[in-house]
């Protein structure tokens, strides 16, 4: 008998010890594990999700946290961020009521990274905060790089970037270990973004670079993509198309690839049933929550009833309160829509100027750098005694490249115009001269169309007006280059007539007429709207922007006129308009302007140090030096420079602003520091008006912008070298 009830004993502990291993969370926990190994995602969650169950029928509070957390995190992975966010907040809650642990810090960590995946910073710093403050109570260290490079991605992110470049280049510095190389390879990709938007671009590729070698040891493929995608911006940021286009390339397949991966670990059908049965369980948990209930409603039932005659009698009181309430909450919500209108539509109004800006800093740069070349080029042609037949063409480059310097110009401060800060010039000039040039520089346009192109000018017209002739070019180059561009075989035509000649002002009326494609009359008064060109049709076929007879109203406007238009569908277009200038009277008996000249017995043989990474813009450069007999040795890059001022003498320097490494500004900063006589004078490709006493506040002697003017360079030259 006794060795029965031993039987019956031993056989119960076993029965119930299999039972207990085979429903408790350290089993569901290693069922977990072992799906996490072989990819099997699909039982991964619901292991995950039996042992959160366990933990709730059990009451088992802090095992519940611990695996809302772990799902929180198996969400994250599988970048279903919301997701994530819903469970780690449910987790959070329950730490709350519990001691603080080291998974109460973790859940708020990757808490914390799920908003930043979501674009939500405001809250990522909260949970941020949350993490450093539970760690520092608890003396967690391990994790310190990761906290901090969370916090400087939501620094950047948040537009404090110093702080954040702070934090990031501590990470940086630290040497390559195993278990770093991720988080240092994330703080090199933050860095180049932060280089990014500032427009450092060749700083943005280097910190890119750096970021894939540290990426190419630790495999973290998501972490990659961003790092292709970002380099391809910065590529394209560059127009360096082909390189642009590589890396998106790579970035795509990648990114499908990843995505691949991820269907393959929990397929989308996988997904929905596992939500379909969390749902299940959480109606589950509900109706056996309202039994309960219903008990307890039973036990109170007679009190309801005896409740109900006091609760109309009350309801009766408050209806007329409740109509007010209702009222008011109407008109909150109409307000709070309203609100809403208003602040989306300020957002848009910011990204708008925001866009506008980066446009014109990126135009300034981009097209005044090649530019440059293209002018000095042409100046060193010309310098060369070249051939008859050549000279016409170099004289016709030459006028063009500074029309297109000054048209540049112009785009650029359109916005000038509209606040009426824009100066205009009032300088003697031939306007027949002036329309002559045009008419030369655009005659290829008109011979590829096959226009015949026919210039009226009325003889009675003075030789010598005064007025602003780089604002007429741009005025008449927009309206005859548009008058050539929509015409095929036909004719286009230039009239300047004599109106009115009184008081020493001669009123002119100009007309540019063309026989081509016609605008349709509805689209007659939108033509002048920025980026407006009659139809999609036309912009495909004949190209442009739709900023020329913008720009053409504008300055009218600005010189006191404004233009009319006549057209017919298919039968051409008139562009007419009428300006008062001053006629120059006095021209004949002034002395002709002579040409700059420069003693070269005071300048020859002065030794120039040219600071300039663009090769086309160091043998410009240097070539114009050496025509004047001017020693020159040039330099790439900002450090090199300041230790050849340490080591030698020099008359003066020329530095380029924008260097890679340290920039010109910083350079100069540094000389000055040992050297205060040798004049340094900046060349920048960005705007003078708003940066010329940045420039000189860092030790600057003088300022020149690219693409610069031959003459105006030399005599600037001469200035200081003479001196």
């Amino acid at each position: 008998m006794k060795c029965y009830l031993i039987l019956v004993i031993l056989f119960n502990s076993v029965l119930y010890s299999q039972i207990a291993e085979t429903d408790s969370i350290s089993y569901y926990n290693s069922l977990a594990n072992t799906n996490i190994k072989t990819n099997s995602y699909k039982d991964v969650f619901l292991y995950t999700q039996k042992a959160i169950n366990y933990a709730q029928e059990h009451s088992k509070t802090k095992e519940e946290a611990i695996q809302l957390a772990k799902l929180g995190r198996l969400y994250y992975n599988l970048e279903k961020y919301s997701d994530a966010i819903d469970k780690l907040s449910e987790s959070i809650q329950l730490f709350k009521t519990l001691s603080p642990s080291a998974e109460y810090a973790e859940a708020n960590y990757y808490l914390a990274l799920a908003y930043i995946k979501n674009n939500n910073f405001k809250a990522a710093k909260t949970y941020n905060e949350k993490t450093i403050a539970l760690s520092k109570a608890l003396q967690i260290k391990d994790n310190d790089d990761l906290i901090n490079l969370q916090k400087a991605i939501i620094y950047r992110s948040t537009q404090k970037q110093n702080v954040a470049a702070t934090i990031l280049n501590s990470i940086i510095s630290k040497p390559n270990k195993p278990e770093i190389l991720d988080t240092k390879a994330e703080a090199l990709y933050q860095m180049g973004l932060i280089e990014a938007e500032n427009n450092r671009n060749n700083l943005a590729l280097n910190y890119f670079n750096k970021a894939l070698d540290l990426n190419a040891k630790n495999q973290n493929l998501t972490q990659k993509s961003n790092i292709l995608l970002a380099i391809s911006l910065v590529y394209d940021k560059m127009l360096d198309k082909s390189n642009a286009y590589a890396f998106l390339k790579l970035h795509l397949n990648l990114k499908e690839s990843i995505a691949i991966s991820n269907n393959e670990k929990l397929g989308i059908n996988d997904y929905e049933t596992f939500k379909e049965n969390q749902r299940k369980h959480h109606l589950a948990l509900i109706a056996k929550k309202k039994k309960e209930q219903e008990k307890t409603e039973r036990f109170s039932r007679l009190i309801n009833y005896l409740s109900i005659a006091l609760i109309a009698i009350l309801s009766l009181l408050s209806f007329s309160l409740y109509r007010n309430n209702i009222i008011r909450k109407k008109s909150n919500l109409l307000l709070k829509e309203k609100n809403n209108e208003l602040i989306k539509a300020k957002e848009k109004a910011e990204k708008a100027s925001n866009a506008r800006a980066d446009f014109l800093s990126t135009v300034s740069h981009e097209l005044r750098t090649p530019l440059n070349a293209i002018n000095g080029i042409t100046h060193l042609l010309l310098e060369e005694k070249p051939k008859k037949s050549q000279l016409h063409y170099l004289n016709s480059l030459q006028y063009s490249g500074n029309y297109l310097t000054a048209f540049i110009n112009d785009i650029l401060e359109i916005n000038k115009i509209d606040s009426n800060k824009i100066e205009l010039e009032r300088i003697n000039f031939d306007l027949k001269q002036l329309l002559e040039d045009i008419k030369n520089s655009l005659i290829e346009v008109a011979t590829k169309n096959k226009n015949a192109f026919v210039l009226d000018i009325d003889p009675k017209i003075p030789n010598h007006l005064i007025g602003d002739p780089i604002k007429l070019s741009q005025i008449f180059m927009n309206l005859i280059n548009n008058a050539l561009k929509f015409t095929k075989n036909g004719k286009v035509s230039i009239v300047a007539k004599l109106q009115d000649l009184q008081e020493q002002k001669a009123i002119i009326q100009f007309k540019i007429i063309d026989t081509g494609i016609g605008i349709p009359p509805e689209k007659l008064d939108s033509v002048f709207d920025s980026f407006s060109q009659g139809s999609i049709e036309i912009n495909r076929k004949y190209g442009g922007t739709g900023l020329g007879l913008t720009i053409v109203k504008k300055l009218l406007n600005l010189l006191g006129s404004d233009i009319h238009l006549e057209s017919h569908l298919g039968e051409g277009s008139c562009f007419s308009f009428e300006l008062a200038l001053t006629v120059n009277n006095n021209f004949a008996t002034t002395e002709p302007k002579k040409e700059i000249s420069f003693d070269l017995s005071k300048i020859k043989g002065k030794n120039i140090l040219v600071v300039e990474d663009n090769a086309i813009n160091q043998m410009i450069t240097k070539r114009m030096l050496e025509n004047k007999e001017i020693l020159c040795e040039v330099i790439d890059n900002g450090e090199d420079a300041i230790e050849a001022l340490k080591n030698n003498n020099y008359d003066l320097v020329l530095m380029d602003v924008h260097l890679p490494g340290i920039n010109g500004t910083i350079a100069t900063q540094e000389i000055r520091k040992f050297n205060s006589g040798t004049p340094i004078i900046a060349m920048t490709a960005i705007s003078l008006n708003e940066n010329r006493e940045m420039l000189l506040s860092f030790g600057m002697n003088d300022v020149i912008t690219k693409p610069f003017i031959p003459k105006d360079f030399y005599n600037l030259l001469s200035k200081y070298l003479e001196n």
